[in-house]
């Protein structure tokens, strides 16, 4: 049993051998798995020159794809343009673990702190997105991995036993003691479990991406990508934007930048970049396999708040692999989006020691990639909205590392606010009402030091909440995961 002072990741990281670390990582590329693959498409041309559109969508991540594709199923006939940065899905929906949740407010606990009246709509409001997600890949027959096998939060400490055998007590959820936790995946750190068996789909983030554009190209959606968009003018009918080398004008236009700086300034402070990382094993061997069990294609987590979340895969050969990600979520001063961050020695070294601390039986396997990204984080950690210009232009953003299915929600929400009409959902309070702006530097970084110490804190003391994170709490900035 961890003392107060002993947690179980703490323990893992004084006791695996640093040069054991420093093996696995040794080939390890430093960019995300599931890019670096042959089948990632060519990039579409750049925007030379001037065009028209009904609707523009500036950015090429989930959003903005998610974004395109409802639009042209609603009117086949609207002219839909979108226009990205860099390349589609480079990012972080490119990035990330692959996590397709039902969840629209970042857990229960979040959303019940945030939006208390309205957490039971949202919870089914989230429901019918996932369903519509897996209906949507369905009827497209989108190549993404797909798997709705549910996932597992395991209990790492004694007290956290209570708190599974709570999750348990919802509909569709197991409770799982620490023998049938180390059946579904063998560690000696899984204490019990709650399988939530619906709620929660694993995908291949980058075919998403690729699969969500092939679609919008077959429905006429045009892609220009390396066209960054610099300036919006509102010209009174229409919207007006500048790019380096063309110029775009649109009767409507949807903003999906999410951690970029908007090009509505006022909703900048509303935003900071998190960064967060991910180790993703070469391929098991069948005694590794053996040993692990995981026969299950299940995501996990733990319930620290500095919290761990693994899942397994199966690559192009058909072969087993492991992505082991989270704990650090790093934010640098100045709030700044750099290349230099998505990758960080020290936390793929801490992850490397939690890995093999929670799973002994796989101490000699290495890694094939390490890597990380920024994360839109908002002070409520779920999404929120605005509508400009008279209307004419849209925004989403806030995701807080819980996109791959609530982006579809955010898109559809857009769509809505730019049809100019009211319907359930611009009237919830999640899309009327905004988190509170991140105050400037130097305060941003003590804030957010002090709530990550605060929610280590936590972690070390069962679970009880300090003054500090009881008063964000109160005031509308707690995170409770």
């Amino acid at each position: 049993m961890a003392t107060t002072n002993e947690l179980t990741f703490d323990r893992h990281e004084a006791e695996v051998s640093p040069a054991l670390v420093a093996r696995a990582l040794a080939d390890a590329k430093r960019t995300s798995y599931w890019l670096d693959n042959v089948q990632r498409p060519a990039p579409h041309p750049a925007l030379h020159g001037s065009i028209t559109t009904d609707l523009l969508v500036i950015g090429g991540g989930y959003t903005g794809l998610w974004t395109a594709l409802q639009a042209k199923e609603r009117d086949p006939a609207r002219k839909v343009v979108l226009i990205e940065g860099q390349r589609l899905g480079w990012a972080a929906s490119g990035r990330n673990g692959g996590f397709c949740e039902a969840s629209l407010v970042h857990g229960e606990a979040n959303g019940a702190n945030h939006l208390p009246e309205e957490i039971e709509l949202l919870a089914e409001l989230g429901a019918q997105n996932l369903d519509e997600f897996e209906a949507t890949v369905q009827r497209y027959a989108m190549d993404v991995d797909f798997i709705r096998h549910g996932s597992i939060n395991v209990a790492t400490e004694q007290h956290q036993i209570a708190w599974v055998a709570g999750e348990a007590e919802a509909p569709g959820v197991d409770y799982l003691d620490a023998d049938a936790v180390k059946q579904l995946i063998n560690s000696p750190d899984f204490l019990a479990g709650a399988r939530d068996n619906h709620s929660t789909a694993l995908i291949h983030p980058a075919k998403l991406v690729w699969e969500l554009a092939r679609v919008c190209r077959e429905m006429g959606v045009e892609f220009y990508e390396h066209t960054h968009a610099l300036e919006m003018e509102n010209t009174g009918t229409q919207v007006q934007v500048l790019t380096a080398d063309g110029q775009i004008t649109a009767q409507r236009v949807a903003l999906a930048t999410n951690v970029f700086p908007s090009l509505l300034k006022r909703h900048r402070a509303r935003i900071i970049p998190v960064y967060d990382y991910a180790l993703m094993t070469e391929p098991l061997t069948a005694q590794q396999r053996a040993a692990i069990g995981w026969e299950d294609m299940v995501g996990l987590a733990d319930l620290n708040n500095r919290f761990h979340y693994a899942r397994p895969t199966i690559d192009a050969e058909g072969n087993f692999r492991i992505l082991y990600g989270g704990y650090d979520a790093v934010y640098h001063f100045g709030g700044k989006v750099r290349s230099s961050y998505d990758t960080n020695q020290r936390t793929f070294e801490k992850l490397a020691a939690h890995f093999f601390g929670s799973f002994p039986d796989l101490m000699d396997v290495k890694f094939s990639h390490a890597w990380g990204g920024a994360i839109d984080t908002c002070s409520r950690f779920f999404s929120f909205f605005d509508l400009a210009y008279g209307g004419k232009v849209a925004y989403c953003a806030g995701f807080t590392g819980l996109g791959v299915g609530a982006t579809r929600f955010g898109a559809k929400v857009m769509l809505d606010l730019l049809s100019g009409k009211k319907t359930g959902l611009t009237e919830l309070e999640l899309v009327r009402t905004k988190p509170i702006p991140f105050p400037p530097e130097p305060a941003a970084w003590v804030g957010v030091k002090l709530m990550t110490s605060q929610l280590a804190k936590a972690d070390r003391n069962h679970g009880e909440r300090s003054a500090f994170l009881k008063l964000m709490d109160k005031i509308g900035m707690g995170f409770d995961s």
